[in-house]
């Protein structure tokens, strides 16, 4: 395993962080359905070989991942790794709710302090409406100096321009971006990446795959990403993450683990993992990749199931999963659709999956245009 700086904070990561959304279920229809015997016996497996950054949220897997992972780090797991979590303040009324929240997470994780607390997918309706009203980052200082958490940051989803008012406002420890190939000029892109290290702000990547959609990209693309020098080449997954890797700003990216053959196949790349490991011409193959991989997705999604449940019953990331499938294929694409329990034609365009939706996307619309395409 590689380490890294972890910006100011003295603490060294591993390149490679556990996410912890995406954990293996006993049940596909329930998100809450942790396979813990599983689930377990992979993120000890990361922790030891190496692994030392843990990342869960309040709302991860129906609200069950940190009650988990507390349980997962018990027999001295806890004291081997750097235990992230997130405010979800962004439905706080007051300040009260920080600490209530907290205190729940404390227990939840079953720990005295949480290492890295970050504010939850900083927008600018949160921003402006929660973190500013309720002066929640004297709130999170308040939580340091009781000794209640060590690092404070924040995790992000919005454009550029709010991103450098963000980082300006606080020293912060750290942040979380979303940021792969494909996002290198979307929400605050590679540009927030450079200025968050110019303020001294270690960023930490998340989606580094896009939500699995990099995992596995059509074959154009595959083809354009840069191979190695080895006569196997490399694999999606482990072009995606040099990418990453290869930025000495980027200290660690969050992959989330829901197999065990992934967390090895993660492991033996975290292991070869160097800065500047891209060269040149193998930049100009991954924007080339980029340009493919845009023009054949129709929608943004990476699954990350924030707008779920949807009230009306619609899968809203399995609709669109089938819906960028039909680029490729649109008599399988139909065939996965026709067997969603919950198609786009159950949308009443309520809106409130969209107020959820880290990638702003028009879910609402989208769906309508989804329904006709597929009725058609």
């Amino acid at each position: 395993m590689q380490y890294r700086a972890f910006g100011k904070t003295g603490e060294q990561v591993s390149v490679l962080g556990y996410g912890c959304m995406r954990f293996p279920l006993t049940n596909r229809e329930d998100h809450g359905s942790i396979d813990k015997e599983q689930a377990k016996a992979m993120l000890r497996h990361a922790i030891d070989s190496g692994v030392n950054y843990v990342d869960t949220a309040f709302f991860y897997h129906d609200g069950k991942s940190e009650s988990f992972v507390g349980e997962a780090l018990k027999d001295g797991y806890r004291e081997k790794v750097l235990l992230a979590t997130k405010a979800p303040f962004g439905d706080y009324q007051s300040k009260d709710d920080f600490w209530e929240k907290l205190h729940t997470q404390l227990e939840r994780l079953q720990t005295d302090v949480i290492d890295c607390y970050l504010l939850h997918c900083v927008t600018k309706r949160n921003w402006q409406d929660s973190a500013l009203k309720h002066g929640l980052i004297d709130e999170m200082v308040k939580a340091r100096e009781q000794g209640k958490i060590r690092y404070i940051g924040f995790s992000y989803h919005d454009d550029y321009a709010l991103f450098t008012e963000v980082c300006d406002a606080f020293a912060w420890d750290f942040c979380q971006l979303q940021i792969n190939y494909v996002d290198v000029e979307n929400q605050a892109g590679m540009a927030g990446v450079a200025y968050a290290a110019s303020r001294g702000i270690p960023v930490i990547a998340m989606e580094p795959l896009l939500g699995g959609r990099l995992a596995d990209p059509p074959q154009n693309v595959k083809s354009a990403l840069p191979q190695g020098k080895s006569p196997q080449g490399k694999s999606p997954v482990h072009a995606a993450f040099d990418f990453l890797w290869s930025r000495p700003e980027i200290p660690l990216l969050l992959s989330g683990m829901g197999a065990m053959g992934q967390v090895e196949e993660n492991l033996r790349y975290a292991d070869a993992a160097r800065t500047n490991c891209v060269s040149q011409e193998e930049l100009r193959q991954y924007d080339n990749a980029r340009h493919i991989f845009e023009h054949s997705a129709l929608v943004s999604c990476t699954a990350c199931e924030y707008c779920m449940p949807c009230p009306f019953g619609v899968k809203i990331p399995e609709v669109f999963m089938q819906y960028n499938r039909t680029v490729h294929s649109m008599r399988s694409a139909k065939e996965a659709y026709a067997a969603i329990d919950g198609d786009a034609s159950l949308c009443q365009a309520c809106t409130v999956c969209e107020q959820k939706c880290p990638q702003h996307i028009p879910i609402s619309e989208e769906m309508a245009r989804v329904a006709r395409i597929f009725g058609e």
